[in-house]
């Protein structure tokens, strides 16, 4: 291009480069990620945890080769554009040109009903009032900063809501301890961002840019071996080593099962604030990390490419474990229940039901109205879940389990008046929902949540039963085989999340 002329970039290529990175980071974890919970399997100890990250290694080599999403919740879509001042846009259709925000949402609705990988959508319209969902997870979310020259770079995120909803925010005196606030947030976060994971910190400016320096500092490369291995050579590399090693201190763990990773690497902004201010924000991010950065030259679409496969070799196809009890849900009783201890790892076969918040109240409704329930829940299992839409071949899309805490308010009712025998879920259960679980003797399992292909792949068959205009939401009987759960809460009230000194906290998924 002439030094004199002025680059010019297609609004359908951004549409495009957008929509292809979203699929792409649907089922492609960033290799950076995979090697750090590698490492960090390897070097654990606590047979739990060992397991759940176990289970999120297999799960990330089969969306890998199945291109099928890592988690059922397939985010927010988040873009960051770089913007030159001096380029230009054009369109090869002839159409007018477009807002920033009318091209990404365009991108998004794309990538988001892709007959061959649709994925969730999760967006609601009106937040407070019906809750619409606006169908294809549109709008995106759009951040722009207007540089110097005529570049553009474009960073994508699909940042799931389980992550998100742990964010935190506060403004510190001069004199507090900046280490000492985050290690005070992070058993009230519970287990629902799903860790292992990435924290990123933002310090300084205003509210609403620490928040947003938080945010995308965790999208840059996991090097905290390398930190390690050469020290700090700044006072956000020091505050880095700090926290990495005073939150996974705390025993919190993979999934919150205990053990030795909590974090795989903490990530610290800075910015000038105010003198009589620290402006401190906190964002997690879950083992469904899914980011890619894409540049525009003017040339054409952007180019963009899987990593090599060998990133995951040596990785099984399914997961197993030598001390994991077999269970036929088909034969399941009280007794049976009783026995189990927290734990242990159940490999569940047999059929189970589904029900997420909508289901739960419906059914709560009835009940307290005296009117029978659509289906009996005597004797059963109940799943939260709410599965991305199958593609043929399968019974069900990726099915990994929503956050429990959400359902606490029914357990009782539940167990009281239908004899549900146990439910599966992800994170914590509160202290209500836990003496609800043992005066009736019933007990929590818990998946793992960022598995949500490898837990599909359990799944052989799946019907509607009841409540069919919710959707996800509708109550499912899905048939499992060798379905991967570990005891959270069993029948005597003992909580594995509880021991390790978490705060519970209603969380979304």
């Amino acid at each position: 291009m002439p030094a004199d002329a002025v680059r010019q970039i297609a609004q359908e290529d951004l549409v495009q480069g957008i929509a292809d990175a979203l699929q792409l980071i649907s089922y492609c974890h960033p290799p950076d990620f995979v090697q750090a919970l590698r490492r960090a399997h390897d070097a654990e100890t606590h047979a739990p945890a060992r397991d759940a990250m176990a289970q999120l290694l297999i799960n990330s080599r089969l969306s890998y080769y199945g291109k099928r999403p890592l988690c059922q919740d397939t985010g927010v879509v988040q873009v960051f554009v770089r913007l030159g001042a001096a380029l230009q846009w054009v369109r090869r259709d002839g159409q007018r040109l477009c807002s920033l925000q009318a091209l990404v949402n365009e991108a998004v609705h794309q990538a988001y009903t892709d007959p061959a990988n649709p994925l969730r959508a999760s967006l609601v319209r009106d937040p407070l009032g019906a809750r619409g969902n606006t169908r294809d997870n549109t709008p995106g979310t759009v951040q722009v900063e207007l540089t110097d020259g005529d570049g553009l770079e474009v960073l994508v995120v699909a940042k799931g809501g389980g992550g998100d909803v742990k964010a935190r925010f506060a403004t510190l005196n001069p004199s507090d301890n900046v280490a000492d606030w985050v290690l005070d947030q992070l058993p009230g976060m519970g287990a629902g961002w799903c860790p292992p994971g990435i924290l990123g910190i933002g310090i300084g400016a205003s509210p609403e840019q620490a928040m947003l320096l938080a945010k995308q500092s965790l999208f840059t490369p996991i090097d905290m071996d390398l930190l390690r291995q050469r020290g700090a050579a700044s006072p956000e590399e020091a505050l880095r080593l700090d926290l990495y090693q005073r939150i996974n201190a705390l025993g919190i763990g993979a999934q919150g099962l205990g053990g030795l990773a909590t974090v795989l690497d903490v990530k610290v902004a800075t910015a000038p604030c105010h003198a009589a201010t620290i402006p401190i924000a906190l964002v997690p991010n879950c083992a469904a990390t899914r980011y890619m950065r894409f540049t525009l030259d003017g040339s054409g679409p952007a180019e963009l490419a899987l990593p090599p496969p060998d990133v995951w070799d040596g990785l099984p196809d399914r997961f197993d474990s030598p001390q994991a009890v077999r269970v036929n849900l088909d034969a399941l009783d009280a007794a049976q229940v009783a026995s189990w201890r927290t734990g242990q790892t159940l490999l569940l076969s047999g059929r189970v039901l589904t029900g997420r918040d909508a289901a739960h109240k419906r059914m709560a409704d009835l009940l307290r109205e005296g009117r029978p329930l659509p289906v009996d829940l005597k004797g059963r299992v109940i799943y939260y879940v709410g599965p991305v839409d199958a593609v043929p071949g399968e019974a069900v899309g990726p099915a990994g389990p929503t956050t429990a805490t959400r359902m606490d308010k029914f357990v009782d009712t539940l167990l009281a008046q239908t004899g549900l025998l146990a439910m599966i879920g992800k994170a914590e259960r509160g202290p209500a929902a836990i003496a609800a679980i043992r005066q009736h003797g019933a007990a929590y399992l818990m998946a793992v949540g960022g598995a949500a292909y490898l837990l599909s792949k359990a799944i052989t068959h799946a019907k509607v039963l009841a409540f069919d205009d919710l959707g996800m939401e509708a109550i499912h009987e899905f048939e499992l085989q060798e379905f991967p759960v570990t005891v959270a809460v069993d029948a005597t009230g003992h909580s594995i999340h509880r021991h390790i000194g978490l705060r519970p906290t209603p969380q979304p998924e």
